[in-house]
C-alpha cells in the first residue's frame, strides 16, 4: 500500500504541476512541498480581516471623529450676523465677543470654526469699507461746500493747505516742547528766548514753502503779533482758580502765542 502511494505521487500528475510552477490562473499548485489543488477542484475560499494591535479604539486611531464634538447648530447659514447672533447695528466689541464665545464653545469642529471664523472676517471687512466709504463721501461733501461756497470764503480758504500727518505731528511736537519749556522755566525767567525760538522756527517752515523769506518774515511777525493780541484778551478772562499760582500773564500770553505760530506755519500756504 505504501509502495503504491509513493508510486502515485511520484509519477507527474496531469493536472498538477511541479513545485515552484504556477498555474494558468496565477495561484500556485505547488508551493512549499504542499500540493494545492486546481481552481475547480477547490472549495469556495473565505477571507478575514487582521488588524494587529487592535481593539475599540483601532477604526479611531485611522481618523479623527467627530462623534462626541459639540457641532454649531447655525454653521451651514449664509447671512453672518443670524450666524454670529448679532444684530447688524452691533459694536465691533460685540462682535468680537459673540466669535469669541463661539470658538469656545465648538471648538474641535474644524467645520463649525471656519464658519465662525468666516462669518466674522466678513463682517469686519463690511465695516471697514463701509468707514472708507464714509470718508470719501465726507471728502466729496466738504469739496461741494467749498465749491458752492461765496467768493470771498474761497480767496480765504485759497491761503490754506492741509500738509500730511507727518508734518502736523512733527510741528507739533516742537511747539509743545517750546511750551513746556517755557512752563518749566517760567520761575526762573519769562519765555522771550523760547518765543524768538518760536518765531525763527515759524519763519524757516513758513519760508520753506513759499520760497520768499521777505514774505515768510512778515506773514510769521503777523502771526505772533495777532496771537500775542488774542492772548492778552483772552487770558484775562479764564478763572482764576484754573491757573497755577506760578504762571504768570505773561507766560499765558506766549501760550496762546505758540499755538497761533504752530497754526500759521503748518496751515497758510
Amino acid at each position: 500500500m505504501q509502495a503504491t502511494a509513493a508510486v502515485f505521487l511520484a509519477r507527474p500528475h496531469p493536472r498538477l504541476l511541479r513545485i515552484g510552477r504556477w498555474g494558468p490562473d496565477g495561484i500556485a499548485l505547488v508551493r512549499g512541498g504542499i500540493v494545492a489543488l486546481p481552481p475547480r477542484l477547490r472549495g469556495p475560499r473565505c477571507s478575514m480581516s487582521l488588524s494587529v494591535g487592535g481593539g475599540a479604539g483601532a477604526s479611531e486611531d485611522r481618523g479623527f471623529s467627530y462623534e462626541h464634538v459639540p457641532v454649531f447648530p447655525r454653521y451651514r447659514i449664509r447671512d453672518p450676523y443670524k450666524l454670529l447672533g448679532v444684530d447688524r447695528d452691533a459694536s465691533e466689541e460685540e462682535i468680537r465677543s459673540a466669535r469669541n464665545f463661539l470658538i469656545q464653545q465648538y471648538a474641535g469642529h474644524e467645520p463649525s470654526e471656519e464658519a465662525i471664523e468666516g462669518a466674522y472676517e466678513k463682517i469686519i471687512m463690511k465695516s471697514y469699507q463701509q468707514r472708507k466709504k464714509t470718508k470719501i463721501n465726507l471728502k466729496t461733501k466738504l469739496k461741494k461746500r467749498v465749491e458752492e461756497s461765496p467768493s470771498w470764503v474761497k480767496a480765504l480758504l485759497g491761503y490754506f493747505e492741509v500738509p500730511s500727518m507727518d508734518i502736523i505731528s512733527r510741528r507739533l511736537f516742537f511747539f509743545a516742547f517750546i511750551a513746556g519749556w517755557s512752563i518749566a522755566t517760567s520761575a526762573e525767567n519769562g519765555p522771550a528766548f523760547q518765543l524768538a525760538i518760536s518765531l525763527f522756527s515759524c519763519i524757516y517752515f513758513l519760508n520753506d514753502k513759499m520760497k520768499n523769506l521777505l514774505r515768510a518774515s512778515t506773514t510769521g511777525f503777523g502771526v505772533l503779533v495777532g496771537g500775542w493780541i488774542v492772548g492778552s484778551l483772552l487770558v484775562p478772562l479764564i478763572p482764576t482758580f484754573m491757573i497755577p499760582p506760578s504762571w504768570s500773564l505773561e507766560l499765558l500770553t506766549s501760550l496762546v502765542a505758540y499755538v497761533f505760530l504752530f497754526l500759521g506755519c503748518t496751515f497758510l500756504k
